[in-house]
């Protein structure tokens, strides 16, 4: 094995159909480490980052089809937790948020202020670093919320931040309520 110089990555991507619409899969081995996740954008997303950072397109990567069979488990309600290989590209702040956000539960919500005041940092480059999450539903940036609870910004759209919060409220008997 040809080993590449150090901080070279191969990027490859795939397109993968999901009832939330077509995702684009970023998959990475950088400096001969194993593949990992390294994004995973929404048609139209905020943040998307130069797609030729993307590498050549295939869309029979093993980690691509591993993802979309989560993911679609996930939005069938079959599935809570991934079990996919991720890897974070960020800076410091970045990198603390976005480990915050993986704390978060399935069914649970946060605030942009509850995350800055758990790491000491003020809200708005939380929230700048909410938005800049490479990799959308598998890193619940979709469960932080207003501080009043009101659907913020979300780089997919607010449509399916409240699409995959639904799916994540639990049923009704579940959290005391008649309906």
């Amino acid at each position: 094995m040809t080993r590449r110089p150090s901080g070279v990555s191969t990027a490859r991507h795939a397109l993968i159909a999901t009832d939330l619409g077509e995702l684009t899969v970023v998959v990475a081995d950088d400096d001969g480490e194993d593949e990992a996740l390294v994004g995973l954008y929404f048609p139209g997303h905020w943040t998307l980052p130069d797609p030729v950072s993307f590498g050549p397109r295939e869309d029979t990567l093993p980690l691509a089809e591993a993802t979309r069979r989560q993911l679609q488990e996930y939005l069938a309600g079959k599935r809570r937790d991934f079990d996919l290989p991720v890897r974070l590209r960020g800076g410091e702040l970045a990198q603390r948020v976005w480990a915050v956000l993986q704390e978060v539960g399935y069914g649970e919500r946060t605030t942009y202020g509850e995350i800055a005041r758990q790491l000491g940092a003020a809200a708005q480059p939380v929230g700048r670093a909410v938005g800049a999450n490479p990799v959308s539903i598998i890193v619940p940036c979709h469960r932080v919320v207003g501080s009043d609870g009101s659907l913020t910004g979300y780089a997919g759209g607010l449509e399916r931040k409240r699409a995959l919060l639904d799916l994540e409220e639990p049923p009704a008997a579940d959290r005391g309520a008649l309906f």
